[in-house]
C-alpha cells in the first residue's frame, strides 16, 4: 500500500478498524494492523490508540502493550485504554504502574482504576484511589460513585450510607449509579430494595437496568418474575438486544428450568437471534448446566456463523463442567487455536479446570502454554485455576509452591488452597489457613465454609465444625445452603452422632438433597444403624430412583449384618428398575500414558504379571498382619468358598492399578491412582501394607478425597 492508495482509502480504513473494535474481530484487526505497519504513512496517534483499543477489547493485552510501546508520545487516551485492558484481565499491579506513569491523570483514569479494583473486590485500594482523587481536587461523577458502590459491596452499613449520599447528592439521576445499586441489592438477595431502586428510576432506565433486575430475579430462583419483567420490557418498547436475551437465558439457567429454556430457544429461532454469538453463549451455558449433556451445546455452537472467542470459551467451559467431557474440553481448546484465536485468561481458566480430571502431565503442559502465551504471571484467575488443578491432580506441593509465589491473591485463591489441604487429609493446615484468612480481613465466601466444614468432617472436629457453622451466619451473614447442611450431617454421622444428624435434617429450612441423605446413609453403614439407613435410602430413591448408590449402600449394610434375603430383594429391585451399579474403575499414568483398570477386567496386557505380583505381595502382607476383609466381596457365605472371596478382592480396580504402578515405575517414585468410586475398606487396608512393604508413597484419589499412604499409614487416619 503506497501513500496515494492510503490517502484514497483512509476513510474506509477507519471504518473497517472501528467495525473490528465494535465486533471484537481480532483476525481482521490484525490484518489491518499489518497493512498499517507496512504502509508509508507517518505513524498516527489516532490509529495507534485505536489498535491499542482493539487489542484491549479482544483480551490480547500483550499485543495492546506492544502497540502502546510503539506509540510516539502516548497521550492520556492511550494510557487509559491500556489501563482498562489490564484491568479487564485483573492485572491490577501493572494497571496501577501505568496509572502512576501518567503525567497528569484525568477523571477517566481514576474511574477506570477504581472500577477495576472494585470489580476484583479490592475495597481498600479502590477507596484509597477515591480519597487521592478528592485530595487532588477532582469532582466525582456518576461513574466514580458507581465504582465506589461496587467496591463497598461487602459492607452493608457503608452501602446504606452511599445510597443515602446518592439521593442527597443528586446522583440518583445517574443511570450508572442506580444500576450499581441494583446489582448490589440483587446479589445480596435484597429484592425489595432492588425493586424500589428500579421503580424509582422512572424514565432514566436503560437496557442495563432492566437486565440487572432480570438477573436479580434469576439469581434468586424467581424465574417467573424474571420472565414477567422481560414481557413488560417488550410491551413498553424497550430495545431488546442480545444482552437482554442472554440475561433471560441466565435466569433459566439459575433456576435450572430446562423446559422454559427450550421454549425460549424456540422463540429465539423464530426471531432469528439463535445465530448470534452472544446469545449462543447463553444457550450453551443453559444446556451444559441443566441438561447434563453436550449434544445440544454442540448443535447450538455449529449454528453460529462466526463464533467469537467468548463462544469458544463458553463451549470449553461447558465441557469442563463434567469429568466425562474433559478430553473434549482439551480438544475444543486446540481447535480454537487452530482457527486462529489466541486463548485469553478465560480460555486457560476453563481448560485448566478440565485438566483437573486428566493426567498430571496434561495440566503441566497447559501451565507451560500459559507462560508461552504471555499470559501475565500475576493473572490471578489463571493462577487460582492452576492452584486448584495441581491440588486435584494430587500435587499439593506444587499447588502450595505456586500459591506462595502469587504476586496477589483473593478469596478464590485461599478457597482453592483450603480445599486442597482438606481433600489431601492435611486438615489442620486447612484450618490454620482459614484462621490466617480471617486475621487478614479477607472475607470468606459460601465456598470457603464448605471446605472448612469438610476439613472438620474428615478430622472428627465436631465442636469446631459447629463453631464455624454458627459464625458463617452470625459473623459473615452467609445463609447456609444444602451443601453446608450436608457437611454438618456428615460431621455428626461420622462421629456416630446419628440422632443429632437426624434432628438437623428435620430442622433444615431446605431439602437435604441427595448429598445430605447420602452422607447420613454412609454414616448408618459405618455405625450399623439399619433402621435409619432404610429411611435415608428411601429418601434417596425418591430423589433419584435411577441412581445405583442407595441400592448398593443399602445392600452393603444388609450384607454386613448377614441379612442375605434383604440383599437379594435389593438386587432384584435394581434389576426390575433397570438400575445398574457403576463398575469400579481406576487409572494411573506411567511414562505419560494413562492405563485404565476395571474391576474383574483381564484385558490389560500385563494382567498376568499384575496377578502374580499381587499374590507375592499378599503373602508378605499377611505375614505383616494383613487380614483380607471378605465382607467387601459382597457375596453370601454359602455361595463361594472363603478363598474365592479373597480372589474377588484381589481383582478390585484400585489394587490392580497400584500393583501396575509398583511394577512399572522406578523404586522410590510416588504413585497416584484415581478411582471413580469410593475406595473400599479392604483396598484401603491393603494399600497401607503395600506402602510399608514397598517403601513407596501411594496416593489414591477417590470420589471423596485423597488417601496418601506412606509407611503403612494413611493421611485420613482411617477416618473417611
Amino acid at each position: 500500500m503506497n501513500q496515494i492508495s492510503w490517502t484514497l482509502t483512509l476513510q474506509t480504513f477507519r471504518h473497517l478498524l472501528k467495525t473490528c473494535i465494535a465486533q471484537r474481530d481480532i483476525l481482521t484487526g490484525k490484518t489491518l494492523h499489518a497493512l498499517y505497519l507496512k504502509s508509508l504513512i507517518h505513524p498516527s496517534t489516532y490509529f495507534s490508540n485505536h489498535f491499542i483499543l482493539l487489542y484491549s477489547k479482544c483480551g490480547c493485552i500483550s499485543s495492546a502493550h506492544h502497540s502502546f510501546n510503539l506509540t510516539q508520545n502516548p497521550n492520556i487516551f492511550s494510557f487509559n485504554v491500556l489501563i482498562a485492558g489490564y484491568a479487564k484481565v485483573s492485572c491490577l499491579n501493572i494497571a496501577h504502574q501505568l496509572f502512576d506513569q501518567i503525567p497528569q491523570p484525568d477523571l477517566v483514569s481514576y474511574n477506570t482504576l477504581i472500577s477495576a479494583y472494585a470489580d476484583c473486590g479490592e475495597t481498600e485500594q479502590a477507596l484509597s484511589l477515591f480519597k487521592d482523587m478528592k485530595d487532588r481536587g477532582f469532582d466525582m461523577d456518576g461513574f466514580t460513585l458507581s465504582g465506589v458502590i461496587t467496591a463497598c459491596c461487602n459492607d452493608v452499613f457503608l452501602m446504606k450510607q452511599l445510597h443515602c449520599f446518592t439521593v442527597y447528592g443528586g446522583f440518583d439521576n445517574y443511570t450508572s449509579v442506580n444500576n450499581s445499586l441494583l446489582t448490589y441489592y440483587g446479589k445480596k438477595g435484597l429484592l425489595d430494595e432492588a425493586k424500589r431502586v428500579f421503580h424509582e428510576m422512572d424514565e432514566i432506565k436503560d437496557e442495563v437496568s432492566w437486565n440487572s433486575m432480570i438477573v436479580a430475579y434469576g439469581q434468586h430462583r424467581k424465574g417467573e418474575k424474571a420472565l414477567e419483567l422481560f414481557q413488560e420490557m417488550v410491551r413498553m418498547g424497550v430495545v431488546v438486544d442480545m444482552f437482554t436475551l442472554a440475561t433471560i437465558l441466565t435466569a433459566f439457567t439459575c433456576v435450572e428450568d430446562l423446559l422454559g429454556g427450550l421454549q425460549f430457544h424456540a422463540k429465539l429461532i423464530k426471531c432469528g437471534f439463535h445465530q448470534n454469538s452472544h446469545v449462543g453463549s447463553g444457550l450453551i451455558d443453559l444446556y451444559a448446566k441443566c441438561s447434563g449433556g453436550m449434544q445440544d451445546c454442540r448443535k447450538v455452537f455449529e449454528e453460529i456463523r462466526s463464533p467469537d472467542l467468548v463462544l469458544w470459551n463458553t463451549m470449553i467451559s461447558g465441557y469442563s463442567q463434567s469429568e466425562e467431557f474433559s478430553e473434549d474440553a482439551l480438544e475444543c481448546f486446540r481447535k480454537m487455536q487452530q482457527v486462529g484465536y489466541c486463548p485469553d485468561d478465560c480460555s486457560f481458566v476453563c481448560v485448566i479446570s478440565a485438566c483437573s480430571s486428566l493426567s498430571p502431565s496434561v495440566g503441566k503442559q497447559i501451565h507451560a502454554l500459559t507462560i508461552k502465551s504471555f499470559i501475565p504471571s500475576n493473572q490471578i484467575s489463571v493462577n487460582n485455576a492452576l492452584v486448584a488443578m495441581y491440588s486435584k491432580c494430587g500435587n499439593l506441593q506444587d499447588a502450595r509452591w505456586l500459591f506462595d509465589r502469587m504476586p496477589e491473591y483473593n478469596t478464590v485463591s485461599l478457597n482453592s488452597m483450603i480445599a486442597g489441604y482438606a481433600q489431601h487429609g492435611v486438615e489442620m493446615e486447612s484450618l490454620y489457613l482459614f484462621e490466617w484468612m480471617l486475621q487478614k480481613n479477607i472475607p470468606p465466601t459460601s465456598v470457603t465454609f464448605i471446605s472448612v466444614l469438610s476439613a472438620c468432617v474428615h478430622t472428627g472436629k465436631v465442636q469446631e465444625g459447629q463453631k464455624y457453622f454458627s459464625i458463617m451466619t452470625d459473623q459473615f451473614g452467609i445463609e447456609p445452603e444444602a451443601e453446608h447442611y450436608s457437611c454438618m450431617i456428615d460431621l455428626f454421622g461420622r462421629a456416630g452422632k446419628l440422632t443429632e444428624a437426624e434432628k438437623l435434617i428435620e430442622a433444615m429450612p431446605v431439602s437435604p438433597g441427595t448429598f445430605g441423605w447420602a452422607a447420613l446413609l454412609s454414616a448408618c453403614r459405618t455405625h450399623g444403624n439399619t433402621e435409619l439407613a432404610l429411611k435415608a435410602a428411601n429418601q434417596l430413591l425418591q430423589l433419584e430412583p435411577s441412581n445405583a448408590v442407595p441400592y448398593v449402600m443399602l445392600a452393603n449394610i444388609y450384607s454386613s449384618a448377614g441379612k442375605w434375603e434383604e440383599v437379594a430383594t435389593i438386587r432384584k429391585l435394581m434389576r426390575d428398575r433397570g438400575v445398574k451399579k457403576k463398575p469400579g474403575c481406576s487409572w494411573i499414568e506411567v511414562n505419560k500414558r494413562v492405563h485404565v483398570f476395571v474391576a474383574g477386567d483381564s484385558s490389560h496386557p500385563m494382567i498376568k504379571e499384575i496377578h502374580v505380583y499381587l499374590e507375592e505381595m499378599s503373602m508378605k502382607m499377611k505375614r505383616a498382619g494383613y487380614v483380607p476383609d471378605v465382607r467387601w466381596a459382597l457375596v453370601k457365605d454359602d455361595e463361594i468358598e472363603h478363598g474365592e472371596k479373597e480372589k474377588l478382592l484381589v481383582h478390585h480396580s484400585e489394587k490392580l492399578a497400584v500393583a501396575f504402578g509398583l511394577l512399572s515405575s522406578k523404586d522410590g517414585e510416588p504413585i497416584l491412582v484415581v478411582k471413580n468410586l469410593r475406595i473400599c475398606g479392604d483396598c484401603h487396608n491393603a494399600i497401607k501394607f503395600l506402602s510399608a512393604i514397598s517403601g513407596r508413597e501411594i496416593t489414591v484419589r477417590d470420589t471423596h478425597r485423597f488417601h496418601c499412604f506412606k509407611d503403612g499409614q494413611c493421611s485420613c487416619g482411617d477416618y473417611w
